[in-house]
């Protein structure tokens, strides 16, 4: 079983070179702000390495993507994803499913209604630091570790 990493597209598209607009869409980030979650296996760490000027990423908790599908989860055709559906799936609540999708009993492919694509809010309050820079050289893009899992709960 390997880990779930979120990631989220915090640059635009103007100025982005054609290899790393071409990774990106694979990676189904097409716009700012957009999100995804993802299996952590060599072939996606290597897109992540490629696309890091771009993105940020790191593992998600089962809080957090309960947070995240409760509030941003959309079904085909824009409709919320709803506790009634959650339900019919055979999940008590957003909790359970979460932890199901982060042990891989379920992934987010076989709920066919639900969108792969998680579109987020900017930040509450704003960025702490520059989209310009690595998460540690003081800055938000690249890897970020478990402190994804504050910056979603201020974008959701």
């Amino acid at each position: 079983m390997s880990k779930k990493l979120l990631v989220i597209r915090l640059r635009g598209q103007v100025d982005v070179p054609p290899d790393v607009k071409h990774t990106l869409k694979l990676l189904r980030l097409h716009k700012k702000f957009h999100a995804v979650l993802v299996e952590e296996t060599p072939t996606i760490l290597g897109m992540l390495r490629k696309v890091s000027d771009y993105v940020t990423w790191g593992e998600i908790d089962r809080d957090t993507l309960a947070v995240l599908l409760e509030r941003r989860g959309r079904l085909s055709g824009g409709r919320r994803l709803t506790l009634e559906y959650i339900q019919k799936l055979g999940f008590h609540d957003f909790k359970e499913l979460a932890q199901a999708i982060l042990n891989g009993k379920i992934s987010i492919k076989d709920l066919r209604e639900l969108k792969p694509v998680f579109r987020l809010h900017p930040p509450s309050g704003g960025f702490k630091y520059t989209i310009k820079k690595r998460f540690g050289a003081g800055g938000e893009l690249g890897y970020r570790g478990s402190a994804i899992n504050d910056l979603v709960r201020k974008m959701a």
